[in-house]
């Protein structure tokens, strides 16, 4: 159960970074985010799963 689970995490974190790095600075500002807060964002997006 908990191999499970951090593959499920270790794939919405990956998702996250991989779907953050492609927006361009606008887009980062407008969710509220820089480019050196994309590794915490992904990590606390999955820390919720």
């Amino acid at each position: 159960m908990a191999l499970g689970k951090t593959l499920r995490q270790w794939a919405s974190y990956r998702k996250t970074v991989r779907a953050l790095n492609e927006l361009d600075e606008r887009g980062l500002n407008d969710l509220g985010i820089n480019r050196g807060d994309i590794v915490s964002v992904a990590r606390a997006q999955a820390a919720r799963i």
